[in-house]
């Protein structure tokens, strides 16, 4: 291991809302006209924004301290190459953590959480003010670390997508997806609007989604409460959750492998019967896809890269 003050710090930011919207509007009485005609408070927006940028002034100060380090925002991720000794860290939200871990092999990340009052931050541990004492820690490769299971989609072609979170397999749009499921001995054709595939660290987000919504509409359709308590998995469990959404049963399709878990020796194996606007991406990053048109099958399993957040 290089020495600490050899290794370089990457600071992933994102834009806050007010930025977005000055992207949008081009100034901040255009934003604020628009904002507040809808009703809105503009003063919030503000508000957070000075928020996230003071604790970005505040990381930035300790990592000047530190020596090399690099800002960039979330949405180079997909192009950027992060070194093999680089030390990783997210200054929230959530999403932004899920959305760097995804591009890591193994390096720490430290989620940081710019704003307690208004984000509970499950994946920053670390507030701005703390940056300076944990990073040396890091550095030295003295800090506790907590594993996270990662999902790995492999096309034919060797075209290859992480999820820390989940994968969503199907259409672009609002259309039907069509396709061949298999799971070990079992496979069939189906007709819906997509497949979700969950980690244990997704699993309590759109997984759960998935979950909550069949439950209300069978408790619906049977006239009586059906009793479901969903906990989710743990981060590091092995292996994977997948459900299937709005399976239709036609002449030519099935709705029988409609949900179900994916062990660590088992792959999820999808060929695409969609003439075209199928699509595969995770973490909820539209942008950074695999199409997966006619023809096209991927293979979806536990991945062999671990993610890592210092805790």
């Amino acid at each position: 291991m290089p020495r600490p003050e050899d290794r370089k710090v990457i600071l992933v930011t994102r834009r806050s809302r007010l930025e977005d919207l000055l992207v949008r509007f081009n100034t901040r009485d255009q934003a604020r006209f628009y904002v507040e005609h809808l009703g809105a408070d503009f003063g919030d927006y503000v508000v957070e924004h000075d928020t996230y940028q003071f604790a970005r002034r505040t990381v930035v100060k300790a990592l000047e301290s530190h020596g090399r380090f690099q800002v960039i925002d979330r949405d180079y991720l997909p192009n950027f190459v992060f070194g093999a000794e680089d030390v990783v860290l997210a200054l929230g939200q959530d999403g932004v953590v899920a959305n760097t871990l995804k591009y890591l092999d193994g390096q720490p990340l430290a989620g940081i959480n710019p704003d307690p009052a208004r984000w509970d931050g499950v994946l920053l541990a670390w507030q701005p003010a703390a940056v300076g004492d944990v990073l040396p820690a890091v550095l030295g490769g003295r800090a506790r670390l907590r594993n996270v299971t990662m999902g790995e989609a492999r096309m034919a072609d060797g075209q290859r997508l992480f999820a820390v979170n989940d994968f969503f397999v199907g259409p672009k749009s609002h259309t039907s997806a069509r396709y061949e499921i298999r799971l070990g001995e079992r496979r069939e054709a189906q007709s819906s609007s997509g497949i979700i595939v969950s980690t244990g660290l997704g699993s309590t987000g759109w997984m759960r989604s998935v979950v909550t919504g069949s439950c209300a509409v069978a408790a619906q359709a049977a006239r009586k409460p059906v009793s479901w308590k969903f906990h989710g998995r743990k981060w590091d469990d092995r292996q994977l959750e997948f459900a299937v959404r709005e399976p239709f049963p036609s002449r030519s399709s099935a709705a029988t492998l409609v949900c179900g878990s994916v062990g660590e020796s088992q792959a999820l194996v999808v060929t695409s019967h969609m003439a075209e606007n199928g699509v595969i991406f995770s973490d909820g990053i539209e942008a950074d896809f695999l199409s997966f048109n006619a023809g096209t099958t991927v293979e979806i399993r536990v991945a062999e890269r671990v993610g890592r957040l210092v805790q």
